[in-house]
């Protein structure tokens, strides 16, 4: 009897631990920033200036958000940005409609890089540095027209490389902490790519899907960040919601329910990297969803459990 009632006290005590184990699973962002931002987008957590930067396309304005002091300053930035990197020195690398530009921000001066899109059709969307310094970056057509986008690669000499065609809507970039891995989201995929990556030439090869986002998602991949485990966070448009995933095995592992629709970039910030910051949209809402969602186009935060790893620069030549 003893030993029946110690093995439904064992099954009890586990039970519990797993329920509470899935309660912590699925969280709720909080507002940080009511930016009611037309699109928000861009999300990267400064390495060493301990601030957050992000953008607003529609509005064509850089933000920086500084969580000591709850204070947001902008800067405009002439046309529609679709992605931010820090440089190594000081400053940012914007992608403009078809070019690259450097801003201080300092001052906002925005100074060009190279220009290297004359598709009048198509403009910048989100990249990334990579880990040894250059710089990523996508386009889309502005009609979303498939398949007439791609992705970019700039060298430190800033030769730009077209790398992946038949792109519709380039989105989140992120590398695996070995630097063997690139993972990449075309979003109307529903999936995130793979590709080998080698360090020394930016070379990819070996393109495989490892994560389909499952219909009960709500949404499609846009922007993505990786965690210190090698897990993809993945912002959900239309899903109100981040997701993290594994690439090894393409399991969704934790849902983060965001109180705004359209969520498009996430960045690990704050002390040690284990805030996780999220932008969202405002504009295309109809009356209905802006009464279900009011504080769409805010910028959120959550503390998932599980800390980020820093922002690469941009390390070459301007």
């Amino acid at each position: 009897m003893k030993k029946n009632m110690l093995a439904f006290s064992l099954m009890l005590c586990l039970l519990m631990m797993g329920s509470f184990n899935m309660r912590q699973k699925n969280m709720t962002a909080k507002l940080v920033l009511d930016a009611k931002a037309r699109l928000g987008e861009g999300a990267i957590w400064h390495p060493t200036e301990n601030k957050f930067y992000w953008l607003d396309i529609e509005a064509a304005e850089l933000h920086i958000y500084d969580p000591a002091t709850k204070k947001d300053i902008h800067f405009p930035t002439g046309e529609k940005a679709g992605t931010i990197v820090p440089i190594q020195g000081g400053g940012v690398l914007l992608a403009m409609q078809n070019s690259i530009r450097r801003m201080d921000t300092n001052t906002g001066e925005l100074t060009l890089v190279t220009k290297p899109l004359n598709d009048s059709l198509v403009r910048f969307n989100d990249g990334k540095a990579d880990p040894a310094g250059r710089f990523w970056v996508g386009t889309m057509a502005h009609d979303l027209k498939e398949g007439a986008a791609a992705l970019y690669r700039m060298d430190k000499d800033k030769s730009f490389h077209r790398v992946v065609d038949n792109v519709t809507v380039s989105n989140g970039l992120v590398w695996s902490a070995d630097k063997k891995t690139m993972y990449y989201v075309d979003s109307p995929t529903y999936t995130v790519q793979a590709f080998d990556y080698d360090d020394q030439t930016g070379e990819i090869t070996n393109g495989r899907v490892v994560i389909r986002i499952p219909a009960a998602v709500g949404g499609t991949p846009d922007g993505m960040a990786i965690d210190a485990e090698g897990k993809l966070w993945i912002a959900i448009w239309g899903g109100a919601a981040v997701v993290r995933c594994d690439p090894a095995t393409g399991a969704v592992l934790q849902r983060v329910e965001v109180p705004a629709l359209n969520v498009t970039s996430v960045a690990f910030g704050g002390k040690n990297l284990e805030t996780l910051y999220i932008t969202t949209v405002r504009e295309w809402q109809t009356p209905e969803q802006l009464g279900k969602y009011p504080l769409s186009g805010g910028i959120f935060s959550v503390q998932p459990g599980v800390r980020g790893v820093p922002a690469e620069f941009y390390r070459g030549e301007l």
